[in-house]
């Protein structure tokens, strides 16, 4: 390709772009979900002691990789190793697999942020609003046209003038709504029996599965194994500290979703009189549970309308990552413009997308074990492929190509501190972990086992 490669100005660009990527729908309603099933405050200390090893590891292994190679996740692998091109064509499957079902969640988003600022509160807490909306045909796909459109308008001006520049707002923003809204949710009367239950560890509800579920979440948390840290890492200066950028990604990242657990779940708790089954899981927290929590609220309308907002920057920031990194991916194998992959890639998600909007509605018939199209695609993207390729990855940088390869890369701006726990996690600690991840999604989405 002709053009020079795109990069990120420095440090402050990469890591609030890197941090926005991370820090999506699966920080605000999947991160406090598990949290409360799994025991509140002993799920958060074993995700917190994960997320400095286990997905520090990752995280530093895949920008590495990226800013080693100068290429995107298609072309990374087989620029060291030939024989392992088909793991970069396995990665570069999920961000395009994703993209599309993911903005249609977007789209749900942005609808009750519209639905919120315009006092609607009391609609949107009505029993069956949710399913109401979801099932009709055009509704909710010109929602998700308008998430898709913004997202592809951001990629269109570029690395730096588009998606680092977006981040440079949306991320500070971000947390400054997280801290408000947080703050707001804990002095609420009766939360307080929520936000010790969330803080408090509690050993006795400590297992295997609470280990599981935390290291299946850093994967959705932390952007791994999607090719967008790969790629990110390919616009990464050589003079930037990759090991300091990865711990700051991470307590950007890990912040927010604990900051989502503090807005959630004492709130929930409050509103349920303690329950926290009520944090139902997935879209059924985000559009039913949460509308209902902000109704009972004093001032509700205006804290739901800036949550939602603060969703909706959190949802931008990764499907601004997920493009990219499709179109990265694109650009590095066929060559053809910015403008020209953007609008390939916008038509092939709304394409894709269609399907999972229409399969809450006119294709609700069409069904695997009970999933909806969203959810399948959500099942062969987050549960099989994401859990294979990060083994795939494990193994590559392990024992084909060797840590010291990456270790040298993240040297050249000083020693590499943790070289011998990343060498540790990469060889031994992460494949026999992903690959129980791997075996209990399977199993749990199946109905076989439930975790």
């Amino acid at each position: 390709m002709s053009e020079k490669r795109s990069s990120f100005t420095g440090k402050i660009g990469f890591v609030l772009a890197a941090a926005g990527s991370a820090v999506g729908l699966g920080n605000i309603w999947r991160f406090p979900y598990l949290a409360a099933k799994y025991g509140g405050g002993i799920f958060l200390l074993v995700y917190l002691i994960l997320a400095v090893t286990f997905g520090f590891a990752l995280m530093c292994a895949e920008i590495a990789l990226g800013r080693k190679t100068g290429k995107s996740a298609i072309e990374a692998f087989s620029s060291l190793n030939k024989k392992y091109s088909f793991v970069g064509v396995l990665a570069s499957v999920i961000p395009a697999m994703i993209l599309p079902y993911y903005s249609v969640i977007g789209g749900w988003v942005t609808k009750y942020l519209t639905v919120f600022t315009m006092g609607g509160v009391h609609e949107a807490a009505a029993d069956g609003y949710f399913e109401s909306f979801i099932a009709k045909p055009f509704e909710p796909i010109g929602w998700f046209l308008l998430f898709i459109g913004l997202t592809a308008l951001v990629v269109l001006f570029g690395v730096e003038k588009g998606v680092e520049k977006v981040s440079k707002i949306m991320m500070p923003v971000l947390v400054v709504l997280t801290v408000f809204i947080a703050g707001y949710s804990v002095f609420m009367p009766g939360a307080m029996e929520g936000v010790k239950y969330y803080l408090t560890p509690d050993f006795s509800k400590f297992s295997a599965t609470t280990v599981l579920s935390a290291m299946g979440q850093l994967f959705y948390s932390m952007s791994l194994a999607m090719g967008i840290m790969i790629t990110y890492g390919s616009y990464m200066k050589k003079d930037v500290n990759l090991e300091k950028s990865v711990r700051q990604i991470e307590i950007f990242d890990t912040g927010i979703a604990f900051l989502a657990g503090l807005m959630i779940i004492p709130a929930v708790f409050a509103f349920s009189g303690g329950d926290e089954t009520a944090l139902g899981k997935g879209p059924g927290l985000m559009f039913i549970t949460l509308p209902k929590v902000f109704e009972s609220m004093k001032g509700g309308t205006f804290i739901g309308a800036l949550f939602f907002l603060l969703v909706l920057f959190a949802a931008l920031t990764s499907s601004i990552s997920l493009m990219e990194t499709v179109v990265s991916i694109v650009r590095d194998k066929l060559g053809w413009s910015r403008k020209v992959t953007c609008i390939a890639v916008f038509v092939f998600s709304i394409v894709l997308g269609l399907p999972s909007s229409l399969g809450f509605g006119v294709w609700s018939g069409i069904s695997l074990n009970g999933m909806s199209i969203l959810d399948m695609f959500d099942f062969a993207s987050n549960s099989i492929l994401m859990p294979i390729v990060a083994l795939l990855t494990c193994i590559f940088v392990g024992y084909v190509i060797k840590p010291k390869c990456l270790i040298e890369e993240i040297e050249l701006t000083g020693e590499f501190k943790s070289k011998t726990l990343f060498t540790i996690v990469i060889k031994y600690v992460a494949p026999v972990c992903i690959i129980l991840i791997l075996i209990s999604s399977v199993l749990d989405t199946l109905g076989i086992m439930k975790i």
